[in-house]
């Protein structure tokens, strides 16, 4: 068995305990989890051993038989379904996310949603011959899009943001990886700046945005290529991680108070850049909490609406970052979740309602 050992990060803003494991697979969790609440105004630094492909995106039980392998060596998460219809459920979760906008409105904080499209819809390209989306999949994120615009949920169009990528730059989503591409995460917080702007919903002066590095290019194994056997991972071969240069003033950390709070999963953490590029689009200071994908961005939400920092000082607007893949599964999703984030809807919303005051 692995054994691990438990670091303490300390700044003047921060102390987080984060895991460092001895094993290379799982290293790419060192450091980010102390990373996972912290807020980013100026600049941010971010070790350079830090990985995008973050185990928590994968399920505990995955293996080489939950992927789908497509031309030119992509990979797919195949847990993921491509053919069956469960828009109607998620259109329901969808429901429940307006609720708590409509909850968190009361307390003039502005709720905007961005849900990550399913990688096999935005590279369907790369799906292997014969491998196609199901009718009710291929139009599942238009109908979420819908019911969003519906019931006045301020839901940012991944899609339309997914178009705004220079392909011949990076791919949309990393090869053999679960997370979209450094490029997209910071399409999708372009879009986002956007509808927080247009919702008129920040105040005040502007000041204490996050510098942007310089584009770098990193080599690793993609977290699915990380679930193959030895040799055929070896001919998946490892993929191109196009991200920010961070500062190199080491753990130079800020501590202004955000302005606007991203809420979510490892889609958003810090070495894709989204709450960054945020940042900087808005020109005002973001905070981040982030866990990863098996936490779920119920838990996730209700862990920061309950932290001493919100109700010290709420932000202006909650970003809520969700994966379509799992917009099927609520508070309750035995099974989606791991066992201490599973909570019934309605437990769940009743926290929420006691958080928000």
């Amino acid at each position: 068995m692995t054994q691990t050992k438990t670091t303490t990060m300390t700044n003047s803003f921060l102390t987080q305990t984060c895991i460092d494991a001895a094993s290379p697979d799982t290293k790419r969790r060192r450091f980010l989890m102390a990373l996972a609440a912290i807020p980013l105004a100026g600049a941010i630094s971010l070790p350079r051993t830090a990985r995008a492909a973050a185990a928590g995106a994968v399920p505990k039980t995955a293996g080489a038989t939950a992927l789908i392998e497509g031309r030119d060596r992509w990979l797919f998460p195949g847990w993921e379904s491509l053919t069956e219809d469960s828009t109607a459920a998620c259109l329901n979760v969808v429901d429940l996310i307006g609720r708590v906008a409509n909850k968190m409105a009361a307390r003039s904080i502005h709720c905007a949603v961005v849900i990550a499209p399913l990688k096999a819809r935005a590279c369907a390209d790369k799906l292997a011959e014969g491998t196609t989306l199901s009718t009710a999949v291929a139009g599942r994120y238009s109908a979420l899009v819908a019911r969003a615009k519906a019931i006045g949920l301020d839901l940012v169009d991944g899609e339309a943001a997914l178009a705004r990528v220079d392909t011949q730059e990076d791919a949309t989503y990393i090869r053999a990886d679960y997370h979209w591409s450094a490029h997209t995460a910071e399409a999708q917080a372009d879009a986002t700046a956007e509808r927080l702007i247009a919702s008129g919903a920040l105040h005040g002066e502007k000041g204490g945005a996050t510098k942007l590095g310089d584009w770098t290019e990193e080599r690793n194994y993609g977290d699915l290529a990380e679930l193959l056997p030895p040799e055929r991972k070896r001919v998946i071969g490892k993929d191109r991680f196009i991200v920010r240069q961070t500062d190199s003033d080491g753990d130079a950390l800020t501590a202004a108070t955000p302005v606007v709070q991203v809420v979510g999963n490892s889609m958003v953490q810090p070495y894709l850049g989204f709450p960054q590029k945020l940042s900087n689009a808005l020109e005002r200071p973001v905070g981040l909490k982030w866990t990863f994908g098996d936490v779920g961005p119920w838990k996730t939400l209700l862990d920061y609406l309950e932290s001493p920092a919100f109700k010290a000082t709420p932000p202006q607007a909650i970003v809520w970052q969700f994966n379509e893949g799992q917009m099927m599964s609520g508070p309750g999703a035995v099974g989606q979740w791991d066992v201490a984030s599973v909570m019934a809807d309605d437990a769940w919303l009743a926290r929420v309602t006691k958080a928000l005051g």
